[in-house]
């Protein structure tokens, strides 16, 4: 739905509208908060909930066998391949070795000869071989299933985000930069399905490893294990310190990423105003003042994340060694380990050379878990910025809403009413002051009025892009409000005075919206809007290719387009915005000529400064300070000496100085 351009008295979202402030500005989040808001996002993982839990089984299991083959690949290596100890008899079924590799076997329990060593490195070795090649195949294909499963999950986020930002009414975009809607929906969209990544699967992946690593240091000595719970409470001091300074960074670098695209979007939208007024120095100065703070913001999130991160790492690393100067103690005693019994399984009875490097990489990967965790968290809090964002859009209830049983369109137009209508950008400010107007069907009313006298906003009214705040618009005396928008904007056409063309055929730029229109009907409407013979002089005619915004077009063409367009739509009400602003007289005169004709049964506004306009009108509605001062014809108004009067003289004194001027 094309979008009218508020009057320019009119510059903020008033605290009345009913939207409220983005909480993205409220820092302080608890682990409550943070885990109501990760709930928020299951409506969008249901959908993908067996594909999701087939991908978490499958990562399972794969855990479960790395986790496997490294405790067992320890021993077997350290102590069977290097030390020569016999396997126990599930290494030597895994193997497929025979008896004389076991221990206890009636053989002799002599170590394992050079040659039966030689024999288990190879197996170890194919084994290992087609372990990788599986794993490996197994994590491509894995890794291809998340990305299509979190993608159709941020899609369906995306979708949504958009529809809601499509159903909310100008009031809200009149006062929003376009580019932070962007960066929301494109940009913040995606922290759910990094929600899921971080906040769940990560972590308990984490978790698991890390428990498993605390319970084999335990099951080896439980001194171990103390000294990695030990290290839990400078680690959460830590992130007691640096957890607050990240979130606020985090929220603080969305933001200024958000301003940063509503400056790009600004600049390409107005390139052609920036390189005529000679303003690119003043643009780049501004450019580099954005981007720059939103690289300050990400560098000081980074930063403490950099410290904090560190830190635990510092914490982790120091337990290790701890850790690492008892356990070279007890190996090189050989001092049973203190479950040994339990797992004599992988040969860890006693403390060896195997039992120290086991019982290390699992010291290791133990603080290697924290450091993630630590990592993982301070990532939330980004995520939790990005949340805000991008849920605080979906939390905008529409202001303009339809009602639980919409009345149909009347099927036969015979009146439109605007009956005392008040409405305000900002409650100090009001637009509209009681505006009534009445228009009958088969006729032309003019809008005129200064510069913010209300007249785009009042059509606004009858699209329902706003719902008054007081006062009634009136199709056949029923309310507009009792009819469905999607019923209303269905039978209202509107050209605006800002063409908004595509970079498309002019066919399709005409049929925009309506793809079932056949070709005669696009030429009888460029016909109605005098675009037929310019259109039939271009190299391809209507199938001629335009560029960007139209730029191949001169204004009054792209003028004349945009008219067709409406004109397509056929609907019984139709609103020009300054539709002939950029036509020559004879121009104008044909195309208010040829829509007098088609606008039989029809209701036609059409908002103008243009005297040759308001002249063949049936109508004026003549607009002041929010209210419709003078209603009649050029004659009745004129006849009046009132404020159409005064607006008419001044319009032709105006003429008359630049036809002296060119003189």
């Amino acid at each position: 739905m094309a979008e009218i351009t508020p009057d320019s008295d009119r510059h903020a979202v008033p605290q009345s509208s009913g939207y409220t402030k983005d909480p993205q500005a409220e820092n302080a989040t608890t682990l409550r908060e943070t885990l109501a808001l990760a709930w928020r996002c299951w409506p969008y993982y249901r959908p993908q909930a067996k594909h999701l839990a087939t991908f978490v089984l499958v990562n399972s299991i794969l855990g479960a066998m790395v986790l496997g083959v490294a405790v067992l690949g320890a021993d077997l290596v350290e102590n069977k391949v290097l030390l020569g100890e016999k396997l126990e008899p599930l290494q030597a079924s895994l193997l497929v070795l025979g008896d004389e590799f076991v221990s206890g076997a009636e053989a002799d329990e002599a170590p394992l000869s050079t040659a039966q060593r030689v024999q288990l490195r190879q197996r170890i070795i194919y084994a290992g071989a087609v372990l990788a090649l599986l794993l490996l195949s197994i994590s491509v294909v894995v890794w291809y299933y998340q990305t299509w499963i979190f993608q159709r999950v941020n899609q369906q986020l995306r979708v949504e985000m958009l529809a809601r930002v499509e159903h909310l009414s100008l009031r809200y975009h009149s006062g929003s930069r376009t580019g932070d809607a962007i960066y929301r929906v494109y940009q913040d969209s995606a922290t759910i399905v990094n929600v899921l990544l971080y906040m769940i699967l990560s972590p308990l992946r984490v978790l698991a490893w890390a428990g498993f690593g605390l319970a084999v240091l335990l099951l080896f000595a439980p001194l171990l294990g103390l000294l990695i719970v030990a290290a839990a409470v400078p680690t959460a001091l830590l992130m007691r310190h640096y957890i607050p300074k990240v979130r606020v960074a985090a929220t603080l670098s969305r933001e200024r990423n958000s301003d940063l695209t509503s400056r790009i979007q600004e600049t390409l939208a107005a390139i052609r105003v920036v390189k005529a007024s000679g303003a690119e120095q003043r643009l780049m100065e501004r450019f580099d003042e954005d981007s720059q703070g939103a690289l300050d913001a990400a560098f000081e999130m980074r930063k403490n994340m950099a410290f904090l991160t560190v830190g635990v790492a510092v914490v982790g690393l120091t337990c290790v060694f701890i850790a690492d100067y008892f356990m070279a103690t007890w190996a090189m005693r050989e001092v049973p380990t203190y479950f040994g019994g339990s797992i004599a399984l992988v040969g860890f009875a006693v403390w060896n050379l195997g039992a120290f490097k086991a019982a290390t990489s699992r010291a290791e990967d133990a603080s290697q878990q924290v450091w993630e965790l630590a990592f993982y968290w301070c990532t939330v809090q980004d995520l939790v910025a990005g949340l805000r964002r991008a849920f605080f859009l979906l939390d905008l209830e529409p202001e303009v809403v339809d009602v639980a049983n919409p009345q149909a369109f009347p099927a036969a137009l015979q009146s439109v009413r605007l009956d005392n209508i008040h409405f305000a950008y900002e409650a100090a400010r009001p637009v509209l002051q009681g505006a009534s107007l009445s228009a009958n069907a088969s006729t032309v009313t003019a809008i005129v009025g200064s510069t913010g006298s209300g007249k785009s906003t009042l059509m606004s009214l009858l699209l329902r892009l706003y719902n008054p705040d007081s006062g009634g618009v009136f199709v056949n005396d029923l309310a507009l409000s009792q009819i469905s928008t999607h019923a209303v904007r269905a039978n209202v056409a509107i050209a605006l005075q800002q063409n908004v063309l595509f970079a498309m055929s002019v066919a399709d730029n005409i049929r925009y919206g309506m793809a079932d229109v056949d070709e005669a009907q696009v030429i009888a409407a460029a016909k109605v809007a005098c675009a037929d013979e310019f259109i039939q002089a271009m190299p391809q005619g209507y199938a001629t290719e335009l560029g960007e915004r139209g730029g191949k077009l001169s204004t009054g063409q792209r003028q004349r387009i945009s008219i067709a367009r409406a004109i397509l739509r056929d609907t019984p009400i139709l609103i020009l915005d300054e539709p002939t602003a950029a036509l020559d007289a004879e121009t104008e005169r044909q195309v208010m000529k040829n829509l007098a004709a088609w606008g039989q049964s029809r209701v036609i506004f059409i908002i103008t400064h243009r005297l040759s306009t308001v002249r063949n009108a049936d109508q004026i509605a003549f607009l002041e300070d929010g209210v419709v001062k003078e209603l009649g014809s050029h004659t009745e108004l004129l006849a009046q000496d009132g404020a159409y009067a005064g607006f008419v003289a001044a319009e032709q004194g105006d003429l008359q100085t630049a036809a002296q001027n060119r003189d």
